[in-house]
């Protein structure tokens, strides 16, 4: 493809044009404001769907936390029944670095994951809390901070 050129105009492709827009305020902004490595001290994630399609998608994601380089665990607070040692085993996960925890008497999953988080043993909990309310969600984010952890919520529909 050629282009017209005279003394006044010359014209540009759509790529040169492009480059010959300055870059440096664009990197400047980048290098001054880096993107945090920090993880958030709380995440969650919302399935749906048939319960076998659900844990399928989060069998990686619990492999990967299986795996940790963190020396603590992996603590699942109240699963669903679903769930199973034989299920951890088929997913492929670390069983010697998680725990199953219940609720046990009057108290909540919600309190039982907020000790958990708090004591700072494992480097994530996970909980199956919904509905989780902005306070609920303010505690458990109080808790993984005290905890140095990170609280996972999972909300199956």
């Amino acid at each position: 493809m050629q282009f017209l050129q005279t003394p006044q105009h010359t014209q540009l492709s759509l790529f040169e044009a492009f480059m010959a827009q300055p870059l440096a305020p664009i990197l400047k902004e980048t290098v001054e404001a880096p993107w945090s490595a920090e993880p958030e001290a709380f995440s969650e994630l919302s399935l749906r769907g048939a319960a076998g399609s659900c844990l399928s998608l989060l069998a990686p994601i619990l492999r990967e936390l299986s795996e940790e380089q963190d020396a603590r665990w992996l603590t699942l607070i109240a699963p669903p029944s679903s769930l199973t040692q034989a299920w951890l085993r088929d997913a492929g996960l670390n069983r010697e670095r998680i725990l199953l925890l219940q609720p046990r008497g009057a108290q909540s999953a919600q309190q039982l994951t907020c000790e958990a988080l708090r004591l700072g043993r494992s480097h994530t909990v996970v909980s199956w809390l919904n509905p989780l309310t902005t306070a609920a969600r303010q505690q458990l984010v109080s808790a993984a901070r005290t905890g140095d952890a990170q609280s996972l919520n999972i909300r199956l529909g």
